[in-house]
């Protein structure tokens, strides 16, 4: 057995609507080896992994996949339920999984989800190990790597607060990114995103965040503004600090003047000795240190969000209960395994760690590590009472004193924070400060939320929602319109058609296109940018309050979608292209693959489908939301029964291109005055143009707008690049388009033929990934269409060796009659198009189905100027 690849397909993707681990494995001479065949095999790999003996796998019952072991299973479905019970194991509740054979019967895709694509990963190869150790009968030990693979995952989970944060955002699908391996968010999309890391927002400035963190500043602009907040002083060395301490009077409190979750704090300090420990403690982190006058009292935690009071919690310093049988480090151990602890963040409480600043209560306390505490007494182990220190948090919500709100809400306002953890110590919530003597103690720009959302005690708080609600009021404030174009054929003219009419209804559009990303009419990345990645850059950018991705089959294949659902997702057609590329080997194969584009859509989205397409129309039962058909005759049977159902569908008539519904019958344009069809004669980009009508029809966007639009979009360099481009050069005509498969070019020939025109020379090409029939094909209808034929290659070759491709569209153009001696091989893109022109006579039109368009474009630009010269010296001599 090998492994052959392993991929994280992060987005939405043709298995599953989540992310997911695609491994690729070959089994070798054990590909149809079942399990109960392999002496010893399900024993030992039970007794490894107790666990799976609770999959349900197909049976739907526990103990279900145990029977298929039993029964005979093969190794890939085996592989696929170890790699999910590892995740298991390290905590992560994965359950979906599937293995199937590829195009090879050795060869399979094992599929299954992660939360933790580290993790998920890492489970795979331990997978394909402990398989691979069980049938060499080589010991297997999956303890100590399974534990290190958990902490370097958990490093990279997200924090609770963001986890939280995460989680209620897609409650409100909301469309979520994560920046990074860090806690930074990026909820909803373009114009209508918001920045969140934990729960820090864009809204708040680095001015008020700065004095949030800076103790003595807090403190200094409270008082300033009359908030009742402790007496407090900066100091730099040992000899200011007791200094400070001895001036305010004991007893005092140390902390750094810029730390966060209690960490180097110390409190109720009493004697000299002690400050100048506690400043020890503090020097872990600055040399600064603010001491403040100790405020008895509990210790609460009021979060603040926008300008409401949305929960509060007393917070309890890390503490254990003695049983009188076992010692305080019997006892921190003992708590330490309670299942609801973890380190750092990764759980709703943090383990309680022995460290100087707990040596240095315990010792202020007169107690040891040692000492057995007698049973109920409760022995605290820090004085600062942070969840991250291994305290405990008790909902107080719905007891807290209106004046103590007006406070804590007036305090946030003061520096500005949209979300603030204001820390109050009093001797009693219910109560206003001003009569129990309590204090503001400082402000936390970034508060933890845990301790909100799994109290130890009390009502739960949904804070998440509070921050969400607090960014996005409403749907309009985080909805921004996004249409997916995918098919064979037209997928970049029918973005760029959507994207003029979104232009034309006022937006700033971002696409993503086989020419390029384009920022309105601003190319900011040249090349075929139709993937995931691309797709963010579009979503990741502020400007951009609409955006249309033309979305190709690698992509959705290799690596699923980069956005989450499409307002309006769109089908142009599927024809016999890519076949025998990435497992796909039929067109149902491929078929299934752009279905993934209609899928994925809003409940209140559209699927726009081609309904003269047998394959298009084969997906129709897939599409999510609402359905649209496009069709260019109104007499299509599917077209006239799905208005009959009461469905929407953009049909030709008369030359007219209407938007109808059994209730109306709405006119947009007639195709003759659309720049892009040429008068009607290229039926491509009529199809196109009912295409992109209905797009912009399911987003809401008037027939108005859409016929101005249209009439307004022409095939040229500026507004379509590569697509039916059309130069005068001498007296003769170029055409420049992206045509690379057969039916591409039969769309282009027929409009063609169509002009009037006195020969037409076509420089033909196509990639060399497509099955040699494929190629072939294009060679036959060239040899049926063209008066003079150049063959030239791509220099990316794809795997095929120089000169082959050529040789397959030289025998298909024989075979489609066309005369050797107009027949001529010339591998270079630019050579070739170069011969064409200098044969080319008046009235002639060359056609060149390129690879590069820059250097299509320099040649024939060079050609030009050769001629300019050529007739400017004539001149002259005469």
């Amino acid at each position: 057995m090998k492994i052959l690849n392993v991929r994280a397909l992060r987005g939405r993707n043709l298995y599953s609507h989540n992310p997911i681990i695609k491994m690729t494995v070959d089994l070798e001479e054990l590909y149809d080896t079942p399990t109960c065949d392999i002496p010893g095999f399900n024993e030992r790999l039970i007794s490894i992994l107790p666990g799976l003996k609770e999959h349900k796998c197909s049976e739907g019952y526990k103990g279900g996949f145990v029977v298929r072991l039993k029964r005979g299973t093969y190794l890939a479905h085996v592989m696929e339920h170890t790699a999910i019970e590892l995740q298991q194991l390290m905590g992560y509740k994965v359950r979906f999984g599937k293995a199937r054979r590829e195009s090879a019967p050795s060869i399979y895709n094992i599929i299954y989800t992660y939360y933790n694509e580290m993790a998920g990963t890492e489970a795979g190869f331990m997978a394909f190990e402990i398989l691979d150790h069980i049938l060499k009968g080589l010991p297997v030990q999956i303890e100590e790597r399974l534990e290190n693979i958990r902490k370097k995952a958990v490093e990279l989970d997200l924090g609770p607060s963001t986890e939280a944060i995460e989680l209620e955002a897609r409650k409100r699908k909301i469309p979520v990114i994560r920046i990074g391996d860090g806690s930074l968010l990026q909820l909803g999309y373009g114009a209508k995103r918001k920045l969140v890391q934990a729960t820090l927002t864009e809204r708040a400035s680095c001015i008020s965040v700065d004095i949030s963190c800076d103790k003595w500043m807090t403190n200094f602009f409270m008082r300033q503004n009359g908030i009742p907040v402790p007496e407090g002083r900066i100091a730099k060395n040992e000899f200011e600090v007791l200094e400070v301490a001895r001036e305010m009077g004991y007893p005092v409190v140390v902390k750094p003047y810029n730390g966060n979750q209690g960490k180097g704090v110390s409190l109720n300090i009493n004697s000299d000795e002690d400050v100048l420990t506690a400043y020890q403690a503090v020097k872990e982190y600055t040399d600064q240190a603010l001491v403040e006058k100790y405020i008895e009292g509990r210790h609460y935690r009021i979060l603040v969000v926008k300008d409401k009071v949305v929960a509060a919690s007393e917070r309890i310093p890390a503490h254990v209960v003695g049983d009188g049988v076992h010692t305080i480090a019997q006892l921190i151990e003992q708590e330490n395994r309670n299942p609801l602890r973890g380190e750092g963040h990764e759980k709703p409480l943090t383990k309680i760690k022995v460290d100087e600043v707990m040596m240095l209560l315990l010792k202020k306390n007169q107690r040891t590590l040692e000492e057995i505490p007698s049973e109920g007494e409760r022995v605290y182990l820090r004085e600062n009472d942070n969840l991250s220190t291994g305290g405990i948090a008790v909902d107080v919500t719905d007891f807290i004193h209106e004046d103590i709100k007006t406070i804590c809400v007036r305090a946030a306002e003061l520096i500005e924070l949209d979300v603030a953890g204001i820390d109050i110590t009093t001797t009693d919530i219910t109560k206003p400060l001003s009569v129990t003597g309590g204090a503001l103690i400082e402000i936390n720009a970034a508060p933890g939320i845990r301790m909100h959302h799994y109290p130890s005690s009390g009502i739960s708080r949904n804070v998440a929602e509070e921050i969400v609600k607090s960014l996005f009021p409403d749907e309009k404030a985080y909805h921004m319109p996004l249409v997916s174009v995918t098919g064979t054929n037209g997928k970049t003219t029918t973005t760029r058609m959507i994207g003029a009419i979104l232009k034309e209804a006022g937006h700033y559009v971002g696409m993503t296109t086989t020419g390029g990303i384009y920022i309105n009419d601003q190319c900011i990345e040249k090349g075929d940018t139709t993937g995931p990645g691309s797709a963010l850059q579009i979503l990741m950018n502020r400007k951009v309050t609409a955006a249309v991705l033309e979305t190709a089959r690698g992509g959705i294949v290799n690596r699923g979608l980069g956005y989450d659902l499409a307002d309006v997702g769109v089908i142009t057609n599927i024809t016999d292209d890519h076949l025998g590329i990435d497992g796909i080997e039929t067109m149902e194969d491929l078929a299934h693959t752009k279905a993934l584009i209609v899928e994925a859509i809003k409940d209140d989205g559209y699927a726009v489908i081609n309904a003269d397409d047998e394959y298009c129309l084969s997906v129709r039962d897939k599409a999510y939301g609402n359905l649209i058909l496009f069709s260019k005759d109104s007499n299509n049977k599917y077209v006239v029964k799905h208005i009959k159902d009461g469905g929407r569908v953009v049909y030709i008539k008369d030359n007219i291109i209407y938007l109808v519904t059994d209730k109306d019958k709405i006119p947009v344009v007639n195709v003759e005055n659309i720049p892009a069809t040429y008068g009607g004669i290229l039926t491509h980009n009529v199809e196109n143009s009912l295409a992109a009508a209905a797009a912009a029809w399911g987003l809401g966007i008037s027939s108005e707008i859409i016929n101005r639009a249209l009439i307004n979009f022409k095939c040229d360099e500026n507004q379509n690049p590569g697509r039916f481009n059309m130069y005068d050069v001498a007296d003769f005509k170029v055409v420049v388009d992206y045509g690379h498969n057969f039916d591409g070019y039969k769309k282009v020939i027929e409009g063609l033929r169509k002009m009037k025109i006195n020969r037409l020379i076509g420089v033909i090409g196509v990639p060399g990934d497509r099955l040699d029939a494929s190629i072939k094909e294009v060679g036959i209808l060239s040899g049926q269409s063209f008066d003079h034929i150049f063959i030239k290659e791509d220099r990316d070759k794809r795997g095929r060796n120089c000169g082959e491709v050529a040789e397959i569209l030289y025998d298909g153009c024989i075979r489609g009659g066309a005369d050797p001696k107009r027949l001529e091989i010339e591998i270079l893109e630019e050579a070739a198009l170069e011969k064409a022109m200098k044969m080319a006579q008046a009235g002639d039109i060359v056609i060149i189905f390129y690879e590069d368009r820059e250097i299509v474009m320099k040649t024939v630009e060079a050609f030009n100027q050769k001629q300019t010269s050529v007739i400017q010296a004539s001149s002259m001599h005469r």
